[in-house]
């Protein structure tokens, strides 16, 4: 609430603020608004939109044709470097890439897979004579590709799969193998149908003259797979369809195999690791680990891509459902007249901490993106700041995208039968969303990852402090955790608290009380987690990788707490850029809104370790509502500024169609209570 003091009558008076939507739209839309408005354009084009209900078929090829259109008018190549028809513009390449899921999430995945695996991985992981011969054909849609890493036996180990390319010095040629049937490469786009070529990952093994063969870990090559004028698969590939999916069927997913496939050596993507026509290995890199790592890590963008679109389906989502909440009318909660959804008190529970979230995960989005084009363009490409980039891209795309199914989710149940038509999209989103939790790193794998990093993060500032740190730290860590086992915490805060509530209330909505209930239990999860995991570094390799696998679920939640406050902070951070002071006073509300969910949410954590007494734990909650209340006028007004017009949501219940029906209906039963002289509940002319 702003207060206002009139200096002729010294009195405060409130004035409540309101949201200025253009102007808040144009600060979601960010660094790339125009491009991403573009995008937009194209996703409201009929063209370009999902039609529910085709055939499998139908849909591959339509899919395909639109791919080719946007080869025509989208400038598809807006990442690759000037010399290849590009602008070098990483981020502003995938910003407007994600905003196709408004379109069709198989068109956006479709793309991707052609240009931002096939064609990046030439160009990221390829060099100039790569770039020369290659790329054209890849960036131009001549030659549909697949991205072959993933094999059905190993998903997400990448490091573990079993696909070989041996050299044979006779030839100049990579001998490529799949040697069983799980080592087939499994779930790739354009393998079923339209892919012509792959980039296939393989365990490059060789030998120099007179020496042992060696494998010198997983390399990628560029390998033809099918005819282009029959579509037939090449002597030695084979390959079927994956069939029906729960979702994307646009895409033509299917598995390749390969019998003693020979390879050009002059077609091994030899950027990282190269190979002389005698089989000597050589590589920029001396470490076989690092290298691995810096060739994945070259490919960080679909997580980042998908961290984007995922938020943007929960957007649509939430438009959808907030705009039919507001319209559609049940219950009366007075007399006969009947009020809309989202004045009852659990739609607003139900959907008003989904958009804090959204708007979280926005604003930690923008983030991702501007770190990841400091990194591709080269402005900020040191080991640290990739490095970085990777655990921020392996935070944000679990965290978005199991948020993005949940919200989709919750969004149906929330428009009723209306919610389960697949007119009104939100069922088609959830079921076309669901792989992203698995697909470009499984996210609870992706989780462990970033828990990895965090352990790393604790052990590099403990040896940094030698022996007398880590003592201090062991020795801090006790006292807090004795102190925080006794009451003396609970009681002082139940003194401070007493006999107003209000006090605690005010405590909670602090910025600096969130950011230190959020950022204690991530450093305290971590904290614990590496005392529990120190044992580990003194034991044989396998009771250790045992005792990792017994703290794997510690691991996944630091990690998420890890993630949440990420979000947090980013949300944080934007709302001194918002130049609108109504603006900011609501969006002010909807980040504690989000901290406070975050907090209730673990509340059993926060009791259990003491940090909170159970008064003020009873306050997270009655605030929360406090904020609902507060933010339910302004729901509307948050949800229009994600800038999704009724042409780009493309549901008939967020256009206006349902506030003509209602109307229609109150103006019926109206008429209906006149000619029958009686009051009649809407509810039962409807």
């Amino acid at each position: 609430m702003t207060t206002v003091t009139d200096r002729r009558h010294p009195v405060a008076r409130h004035v409540q603020p309101h949201v200025e939507v253009g102007i808040l739209e144009e600060h979601l839309l960010g660094r790339y608004a125009d491009l991403r408005r573009s995008a937009r354009a194209l996703a409201a084009d009929p063209a370009f939109r999902k039609v529910e209900g085709l055939a499998t078929g139908e849909h591959r090829e339509r899919v395909l044709r639109q791919l080719r259109a946007l080869v025509e008018s989208h400038d598809v190549l807006r990442a690759f470097p000037p010399a290849l028809g590009g602008h070098d513009d990483h981020g502003g390449s995938l910003a407007r890439f994600e905003e196709l899921v408004a379109a069709d999430p198989s068109l956006q995945i479709k793309a991707g897979v052609q240009w931002g695996l096939f064609a990046s991985a030439i160009l990221h992981l390829g060099t100039a004579d790569h770039h020369a011969r290659l790329l054209p054909g890849a960036t131009s849609l001549q030659v549909p590709g697949a991205f072959a890493m993933t094999e059905t036996g190993h998903g997400s180990d990448v490091a573990a799969i079993a696909t070989t390319a041996e050299y044979d010095p006779t030839t100049q040629e990579f001998v490529l193998h799949t040697p069983f049937r799980a080592a087939w490469k499994d779930y790739l786009g354009n393998a079923a149908l339209h892919g012509v070529a792959a980039v296939v990952f393989a365990h490059l093994v060789t030998a120099a003259p007179g020496g042992p063969r060696v494998d010198h870990g997983v390399h990628a090559f560029y390998v033809p797979i099918r005819d282009p004028r029959t579509g037939a698969f090449l002597p030695g590939v084979g390959g079927e369809d994956d069939g029906l999916k729960g979702g994307l069927n646009g895409i033509d997913n299917g598995r390749l195999w390969f019998d003693h496939v020979r390879v050009p050596r002059t077609d091994l993507l030899n950027r990282y690791g190269d190979v002389a026509p005698d089989g000597t290995y050589t590589s920029p890199i001396a470490s076989p680990g690092r290298r691995f790592f810096t060739m994945l890590g070259t490919l960080v963008q679909g997580r980042v891509s998908l961290d984007g679109a995922a938020t943007n389906a929960a957007k649509i989502g939430l438009a959808i459902a907030v705009t039919y909440a507001n319209q559609r009318r049940q219950f009366a909660a007075a007399g006969d007249d009947e009020v809309v959804l989202l004045d009852h008190g659990e739609h607003q529970h139900r959907l008003l901490p989904l958009v804090a979230e959204t708007y979280a995960a926005g604003y930690a989005h923008e983030e991702l993106l501007a770190a990841f084009d400091d990194v591709f363009s080269g402005r900020a490409d040191t080991p640290g700041r990739r490095e970085d980039l990777e655990t921020l891209a392996a935070a944000l795309k679990p965290t978005a995208t199991w948020h993005a199914l949940s919200t989709l989710q919750v969004c149906r149940e929330a428009c009723g039968g209306q919610g389960f038509l697949a007119a009104n999209r939100i069922v088609g989103l959830r079921a076309d969303l669901d792989v992203y939790a698995t697909f470009e790193g499984d996210n609870t794998v992706l989780y462990q990852l970033v828990a990895k990093r965090l352990l790393a993060d604790y052990a590099h500032a403990v040896k940094a402090g030698g022996a007398g740190e880590m003592a201090r730290l062991v020795a801090g860590r006790a006292a807090d955790a004795a102190l925080h086992r006794t009451p003396l915490v609970r009681a002082a805060q139940t003194l401070v608290d007493v006999g107003d509530t209000r006090r605690s209330a005010n405590s909670l909505r602090d910025e600096q009380t969130q950011r230190e209930l959020l950022t204690d239990r991530v450093e305290t999860m971590v904290a614990q987690l590496a005392a529990a995991l120190a044992p580990a570094r003194r034991m044989a390799p396998g009771p250790a990788a045992a005792l990792v696998e017994a703290h794997q679920h510690e691991m996944v939640e630091a990690a998420r707490a890890h993630a949440e406050r990420v979000q947090w902070e980013a949300f944080t951070r934007a709302l001194s850029s918002v130049p609108d002071g109504g603006t900011r006073q609501v969006l002010t509300w909807l980040r504690d809104l989000f901290g406070l969910t975050l907090v209730e949410r673990h509340l059993a954590w926060y009791l259990v370790h003491g940090r909170l007494s159970a008064g003020r734990a009873r306050t997270v909650s009655s605030y929360r509502d406090r904020l609902l209340t507060r933010l339910r006028p302004h729901a509307q007004d948050l949800v229009d500024a994600f800038g999704f017009t009724a042409e780009m949501l493309d549901a008939p219940i967020a256009s206006g169609v349902e506030r003509e029906r209602q109307e229609e209906a109150r103006a019926g039963v109206r008429a209906a209570r006149a000619a029958a002289g009686a009051p009649i509940a809407e509810k039962h002319l409807r």
